[in-house]
């Protein structure tokens, strides 16, 4: 039966494509020609719209409200520190402070009511169904700061495994004859992640008149990454005590290497620790069975006869 009805619906399937292909298949081939010809036709706003992901023509607005909303609920004191930590993180999603709030708001209301929803599955009391409704609404506002706080940790460890390559870039290009401004410009063009990005924001603030040494504080302050941190501090000693450039950037590569190597030695060491958890919980047990099993049951065999 299931094979008769199978067979019945690609039949019916073809026929429809069939069909479909001999009405309209010519205006579809010179529609193709056309666009291929004229190129495409300008779309409507309504068209545009339409194209749209549903993220952007429904979550967008809603987030716009709730942003009016939340701007009461955020002084601009934890406003400038949230911003700061957004901007530690990448920016995720192009928001700011304030959207980054009605997101949590979204959250923390969102989880009580799917847990209002799901009632009907479910019999507790009033106190244990208060608990879970705080729980679920709690939880909803801690889980946007996690995932920041995720991709603050992951763009630092990118920014410090990726500087020594950067560095050495950099190097290669002051010694050939490149400006500092030219070098950061080839780390821009060539390199791609987190590091290319503040180099790019660093010199369109050159560009709209900050000074240098400025715009690479920013940079530093921004990022929160101690080895970033020290080459900015050895970048502005060199300019101002006359130094060249090139040597410098030599000790600070050689010296980010050498701390990436002892960075990657010391979470070798720390994997023989990390492992004994699961050994002793998981690994241990399930040999003590195999070995000490058939052992036990002979001794029960034993005394029970």
């Amino acid at each position: 039966m299931q094979l008769i009805l199978g067979s019945i619906f690609m039949g019916s399937l073809l026929l429809f494509l069939y069909l479909y292909h001999l009405l309209f298949g010519h205006k579809l081939e010179i529609s193709k020609r056309a666009v291929e010809v004229m190129g495409r036709k300008n779309h409507s706003i309504r068209e545009k719209e339409l194209s749209e992901s549903i993220g952007k023509r429904v979550f967008r607005p809603v987030l716009n409200r709730l942003v009016k909303l939340s701007s009461h609920l955020l002084p601009s004191e934890k406003e400038t520190l949230l911003n700061k930590k957004i901007t530690a993180a990448g920016r995720p999603g192009g928001y700011g402070p304030r959207e980054f709030m009605a997101i949590k708001l979204i959250f923390a209301v969102s989880g009580p009511g799917l847990l209002i929803l799901a009632d009907s599955f479910f019999e507790v009391d009033f106190n244990q169904y208060f608990l879970l409704v705080a729980a679920f609404a709690l939880g909803g506002w801690k889980i946007p700061d996690l995932f920041l706080l995720q991709k603050i940790r992951e763009r630092k460890s990118e920014i410090e495994k990726n500087l020594p390559d950067v560095l050495d870039l950099i190097t290669v290009s002051v010694e050939a004859g490149t400006g500092f401004d030219g070098a950061l410009l080839k780390v821009v063009e060539k390199g791609k992640g987190a590091l290319s990005d503040e180099f790019y924001i660093v010199l369109q603030e050159c560009k709209m008149g900050k000074n240098r040494k400025d715009a690479l504080r920013d940079m530093a302050d921004r990022v929160e990454v101690d080895d970033l941190s020290s080459f900015v501090g050895s970048i502005i000693m060199a300019e101002q005590l006359g130094i060249g450039v090139g040597n410098v950037m030599r000790l600070q590569s050689d010296q980010m290497r050498r701390k990436r190597r002892q960075r990657a030695e010391e979470t070798a060491m720390k994997a023989p620790v990390k492992m004994l958890v699961p050994m002793v919980t998981c690994i241990f047990p399930s040999i003590f069975v195999v070995l000490l099993g058939p052992a036990a049951i002979s001794i029960y065999n034993t005394f029970a006869a």
